[in-house]
């Protein structure tokens, strides 16, 4: 499919609502770049575990930012995520990683870094962004934007499947508690907090498939552009 128009498509939501499965489909049906927002975070939380440094010291981690580089390449249809020129593509998808990617994420310093990398990432349009302050302050002026949200029992599940496929065994009671309170923790963060824009566009994905999910915003692509 050729899109002449590069559009750019933010898709934002809470944690496992689909986001980034399905904004790689997506820029894939619309031959766009994907950037997984989320996974940038998890680099710079791994940086901190690495360095034996406190997820939630703003203090310790702010000389880490100007120490770091973060890069996403494509590599066999996804994105290899390279943290200081290594491949942490698998070992930033732990669940330590996870719990210090939403501590790192509620730094000032943090944001302002990576929010200016993803916004020279998608300077010529023609990308697809999911994370949870895409369309709220990364691009505000975006295309499309999609908030994407999901049953928490679901998620969970959907969180529980995942790490299944990694050989990392999870009870979902344990998962669903963990959901919840990061949730909590984005939601009510000071620095860009998860929050559905105004003019987002709301997807519950609790009994989609994600092919349902991503056909419903290629036609939103395709309607923005006629």
């Amino acid at each position: 499919m050729t899109v002449v128009k590069k559009q750019i498509i933010a898709i934002d939501g809470p944690a496992a609502s689909g986001k980034s499965t399905t904004a790689k489909m997506v820029a894939r049906r619309l031959e766009y770049l994907h950037i997984d927002s989320g996974a940038m975070y998890r680099a710079m939380g791994l940086k901190a575990l690495r360095c034996g440094v406190d997820p939630q010291d703003a203090a310790k981690i702010l000389p880490l930012v100007g120490l770091t580089t973060i890069r996403l390449q494509p590599l066999d249809g996804f994105n290899a995520v390279f943290l200081d020129n290594v491949d942490v593509t698998n070992e930033i998808r732990t669940p330590a990683v996870s719990n210090a990617a939403s501590a790192v994420s509620s730094i000032a310093a943090v944001r302002e870094f990576l929010v200016r990398e993803q916004r020279a990432m998608g300077t010529q349009g023609g990308i697809v962004m999911d994370g949870r302050d895409i369309g709220t302050v990364v691009f505000p002026d975006a295309d499309i934007k999609i908030f994407m949200i999901a049953d928490t029992y679901e998620r969970a599940r959907r969180r529980q499947k995942e790490l299944a496929e990694k050989g990392i065994s999870m009870d979902i009671e344990t998962l669903t508690a963990g959901i919840v309170d990061r949730d909590r923790r984005d939601s009510t963060r000071s620095a860009s907090p998860l929050k559905q824009a105004d003019d987002a566009i709301v997807l519950d994905t609790t009994s989609l498939t994600i092919d349902e999910q991503v056909e419903r915003i290629v036609a939103k692509a395709m309607e923005k552009l006629r």
